[in-house]
């Protein structure tokens, strides 16, 4: 099957394949969900939850030798100029444990929090994002987590304790013409017998190359005895017919052991498929309700960095007779860099002890993690470079050769790039965000903008939105945030008062829930295609998901006697800015070129504007612009390479 000849489908079929994989119901409360509704459920956030003591011993003690491991055993600029991790790193690392953070301690592993995880994750990845990457690609996406959710017992037995101390895991779901469109999805997993035949091809399988164990999302056809549908299953990379055909480079994570790997004929036990048939992608999606949260603590891992660099650099150099940080050009971007870097962390914190602690639904909160901390940090990385001047450009293996600090401004700007398309580009976070965001007005309205459904279905779908708007729309006139002394608490004696900011995200959240349903008012059943308003309505949400975050770990930091007057500072900073990157964005929510954007777009396609075109030359090699990729055997080497 070569790439053009992947079976056609049809818009709807694709956003039906994406709407039934998506979790239905909502079983618990989401402040998330509840800030887009336009009620701001602070009780859901604050107190801060905290972790338990014996949680954080064991985390803390884990922290310390992962530290002591990356300080002493990680040769970050080793990793970066021969674009892979060492082998005796990886192993180190798996005798540390790392492999094994998430997983039970009954299996093997360490048995850390999503807290700790993700502290970890942060750790390793400041001194090389490559192993960040690896370790998290392993736990959070490959074969673990699935097994945790929906794998059984026989399953965990057999394969997590490999995963904890031994084997590395990847997953494969991307195809060289599937991207985040699953509806397409090529790979075939062929009933026979009590096994299944695996056959296709998976593009950038991050940890592929050097995996044991692989987490595949295949279609299985319908048969009888066979309901079929995507189907995920744990593969043995050592299978016959398994190949990895190549090992991709990048502009930035150099030591990725990123790949494609083909599948022909792969056997593989029913044994070892992962739920039903048909429930791949709902347990990739629900994998990633929590394993998204992995990126942004990364991305807050690498704030911090950028801080540390910019606050280090802008006290040393000196122009026109003063450290350039007291210019007020360069300390508007340190400010930008610090504030952020606190919000991220509080964001990425306040999600993960939810997660632990279980008692809310997080699906909207981890989406908004991994797409504010995405987009963030790779600002602050680009702040960095331009504070840094002409050394920001420059490699950390040109500034020692002459003499310098090695700083890798400049990769930490290339590494960070990825985490903008990684699980999930921010194209299609938005997306993901805006359709849970409506998903309260779908449930009651859905039927009346559905072309598909019948009078008599329209005229009861009609009668539950009358009662449904009519006990919600009241409520989004008034609120706490008209009252100038609400959320008093957040106005300690000392401190600066974040009381307004709390006001400011209460009444936004109203103005933003009367924006959206003002939009599928008039927009009804194209409101699916208006995807520039809804990705500005989920960017407000995500800032307003912030600045609450925000407010209330320096809340939790000053009632524990830890840093309170300087968090509160840097949560006041923060909401500022925030506050005025909200309100842009509301302006554009009715003020934009996005239909002449769209006149301008057909105009580029069909050629109107191809004379602009002219007067350069396309430095581009020859060849498809998607690879093909027909099922069959390989007729490459296999560049496989497991580390034991």
């Amino acid at each position: 099957m070569t790439a053009s000849s992947v079976r056609p489908v049809s818009e709807r079929e694709a956003r039906q394949v994406a709407e039934a994989a998506r979790e239905q119901v909502w079983h618990k409360p989401s402040f998330a969900k509840e800030l887009f509704l336009g009620r701001f459920r602070l009780d859901l956030i604050h107190p801060h939850p905290a972790p338990a003591p014996d949680d954080v011993r064991r985390g803390e003690t884990f922290l310390a030798k992962l530290q002591e491991f990356c300080e002493t055993r990680v040769d970050a600029a080793r990793i970066e100029r021969e674009a892979q991790i060492p082998d005796e790193t990886i192993k180190g690392l798996k005798e540390l444990g790392a492999l094994g953070m998430k997983i039970d301690t009954k299996y093997g592993g360490l048995g850390l929090t999503q807290v700790y995880y993700n502290k970890a994750l942060a750790l390793a990845g400041s001194v090389s994002p490559a192993i960040g990457a690896l370790l998290s690609a392993h736990q959070s996406i490959g074969v673990p987590q699935p097994l945790k959710l929906f794998g059984t017992q026989e399953q965990k037995d057999r394969f997590l304790p490999r995963c904890a101390r031994t084997d590395i895991s990847a997953f494969l779901l991307t195809e060289p013409d599937v991207g985040s469109d699953p509806a397409r999805l090529a790979t075939t997993a062929v009933p026979d017998g009590d096994d299944y035949l695996l056959d296709g091809v998976k593009l950038w399988t991050t940890n592929g190359v050097v995996a044991d164990l692989l987490v595949v999302m295949a279609r299985v056809p319908r048969s009888e005895g066979h309901k079929g549908g995507i189907t995920a299953f744990v593969v043995e990379t050592a299978s016959e017919g398994v190949t990895v055909e190549n090992r991709n480079a990048f502009m930035g994570l150099r030591g990725l052991e990123n790949g494609v790997t083909r599948l022909h004929r792969v056997r593989v036990p029913a044994a070892n498929r992962i739920g039903p048939e048909g429930a791949g992608l709902k347990i990739a999606l629900t994998t990633l309700n929590t394993g998204r949260l992995s990126l942004p603590a990364m991305c807050a891992g690498a704030g911090k960095w950028c801080l540390k660099i910019a606050r280090e650099w802008s006290a040393a150099r000196e122009q026109w007779g003063k450290p350039i940080a007291k210019h007020e050009a360069v300390g508007a971007k340190i400010s930008f860099i610090a504030a952020t870097t606190f919000a991220l962390e509080a964001v990425i914190d306040l999600a993960s002890q939810m997660a632990d602690e279980d008692r809310n639904d997080i699906r909207i909160e981890a989406a908004l993690a991994k797409l504010y901390g995405s987009e963030m940090a790779w600002l602050m990385a680009d702040e960095l470079v331009q504070i840094r001047g002409g050394r920001g450009y420059e490699t950390a293996a040109s500034l020692a050769a002459r003499g310098e600090r090695a700083v890798p401004a400049e990769q930490m700007l290339r590494d960070l790039r990825i985490n903008r398309i990684f699980e999930g580009s921010t194209e299609i976070m938005h997306l993901l965000i805006a359709r849970e965001a409506v998903d309260a007005h779908l449930s009651v309205a859905g039927d009346l903008i559905d072309p598909g459904k019948s009078l008599q279905d329209k005229g009861k779908a009609a009668a539950k939105a009358g009662g449904f708007y009519a006990r919600w729309l009241p409520g989004l006139l008034t609120g706490p945030g008209q009252l100038p002394r609400a959320y008093p608490e957040f106005n300690p004696a000392g401190h600066p008062d974040l009381s307004p900011h709390l006001r400011y995200v209460e009444r936004s959240a109203r103005k933003l829930a009367r924006s959206t349903f003002y939009a599928m008012s008039r927009w009804q059943g194209r409101m699916e295609t208006k995807q520039g308003f809804l990705s500005r309505i989920v960017d407000i949400g995500a800032e307003l998901f912030a600045m609450s975050a925000a407010c209330v770990r320096a809340e939790m930091l000053r009632s524990r006697g830890d840093h309170g007057v300087a968090a509160y500072q840097l949560a006041d900073a923060f909401c500022r800015q925030a506050r005025i990157r909200a309100e842009e964005l509301f302006g554009r929510l009715w003020t934009n070129t996005d239909e002449l954007d769209r006149k301008v777009v057909s105009g580029v396609l069909s050629g109107t504007y191809e004379w602009l075109e002219h007067g350069v030359i396309d430095p581009s090699g020859d060849g498809p612009w998607i690879a093909d990729a027909t099922p069959g055997p390989t007729a490459e080497q296999n560049v496989h390479r497991p580390i034991h």
